[in-house]
């Protein structure tokens, strides 16, 4: 058997420099993590042959016996970690298990309302350039410019005028505790469905360490691979009045034949989750995002919403006078990988920013600590304040180094 190296040295060359990025830097990338080697085994597999168009006892093609088997599984094990009625695992990302929620409970053109992605939402949650925001009308509510928190009064009030079909909650850069109680409540008040994204927060809420939206939602959705750990890929859950729409929604109406491989890896990463160790990671994930935000904010850096209550911390750069996008390009020269992100009511473009996002996801995979987090706290605020110094840059990186040499990456060290 020819190893990737005999059949295209080209991408072994890319995919080990890639295995030496990820081992050699500091990921603080709020929406990544590490998958462990069950999960990438299972994904990588042989299943990535078989075509299984339908669904398990209902299938197009034949010999899917073992296929049925697999996403029963995962199917089984996604209701039973969120205690939901019904569950689909064919999404093959977040922004298709959205999809498949918007065509499960609208029409073309119904009104929406969703959180603004200018405020933390989601690109899937009614932006313009997204097929969200092309599709219906969506009507944005944000978070109040003093607190920096979501304007549940301002939802309740844009709820009243403009009676939405559905609400959406959820977000990409808020790093406060939603409400998901008070937004069923505001759907209530005018009629509408709720359905929630908790692509960012799904380990925690699997855990308890985040409130479920499931007995709120009509329909929650969610990616496998940030705080799960898992495979690259969505699911989708929801009450069981609506799982016939939801599963023709995925099947036959937005997708055809489902990633067998990737549902393996997803129900592996569904009997992870179950383990008392995935209880303790995520607690691991808290305290780390708490002790770095501390650590910023203890040394003159502003935190949007003054902390985090999750697994992520948005740090607004304004007073230094360093953007967003000349913090993640220094940060990436010492080998700490962020990315910028807008604040809150920004003044910049999107793709310059006033404010950099990081998450603690990845780094507590790799058994970070509190000691850790202050390191890092300290090295991103003085690379910061010697923005442009080379000389500062090079002793940082090697720190960095150092640093990583000593925790493993799960899937590739151990």
């Amino acid at each position: 058997m020819f190893s990737l190296n005999d059949v295209d040295p080209e991408i072994s060359r890319a995919l080990e420099r890639e295995k030496k990025r990820q081992k050699e830097t500091i990921n603080l990338i709020a929406s990544e993590n590490y998958a462990s080697s069950a999960v990438l085994e299972a994904q990588g597999s042989f299943l990535t042959n078989k075509y299984a168009e339908g669904y398990p006892g209902r299938r197009y093609y034949g010999g899917c016996e073992n296929m049925d088997t697999i996403e029963t599984l995962a199917v089984e094990r996604a209701k039973d970690i969120f205690h939901a009625g019904h569950a689909n695992v064919q999404p093959h990302s977040g922004a298709q298990a959205n999809m498949a929620a918007y065509y499960t409970l609208l029409s073309y053109g119904d009104t929406v309302m969703g959180m603004t992605l200018a405020h933390g939402g989601h690109l899937t949650h009614g932006a313009g350039v997204s097929f969200s925001g092309k599709s219906y009308n969506f009507i944005h509510y944000g978070v109040n410019r003093e607190t920096e928190r979501i304007d549940y009064a301002g939802m309740e009030k844009l709820a009243k005028e403009h009676q939405p079909k559905l609400i959406v909650a959820g977000a990409s850069s808020y790093p406060r505790i939603i409400d998901f109680e008070r937004i069923r409540y505001i759907a209530d008040l005018v009629g509408a469905k709720v359905m929630v994204d908790i692509a960012h927060i799904a380990g925690m809420v699997s855990v308890g360490l985040h409130p479920s939206p499931v007995p709120y939602a009509d329909i929650v959705t969610s990616t496998t691979h940030k705080t799960l750990r898992g495979p690259r890929g969505g699911f989708v859950l929801c009450r069981k009045e609506y799982a016939a729409a939801l599963d023709s929604a995925v099947f036959p109406m937005m997708q055809g034949g489902p990633l067998m491989h990737a549902i393996a890896g997803k129900a592996v990463a569904f009997h992870e989750a179950v383990q008392p160790a995935f209880t303790e990671y995520q607690k691991r994930v808290l305290d780390n995002a708490q002790t770095l935000a501390a650590e910023l904010k203890h040394s003159g850096l502003r935190l949007v919403s003054g902390g985090t209550d999750n697994h992520l911390v948005l740090v607004d750069l304004t007073s230094t006078g360093v953007t967003g996008l000349e913090a993640e390009e220094a940060l990436g020269r010492v080998n700490i990988v962020v990315n910028r992100n807008s604040i809150p009511f920004e003044l910049r473009s999107a793709r310059i920013t006033s404010g950099i996002r990081l998450g603690t996801p990845a780094v507590s995979s790799r058994g970070f600590g509190k000691e850790e987090m202050k390191f890092i706290a300290d090295t991103i605020v003085k690379v910061i304040s010697n923005h442009g110094n080379a000389d500062f840059e090079e002793r940082a990186r090697q720190d960095v180094l150092k640093v990583c040499s000593r925790f493993p990456v799960p899937g590739i060290d151990i």
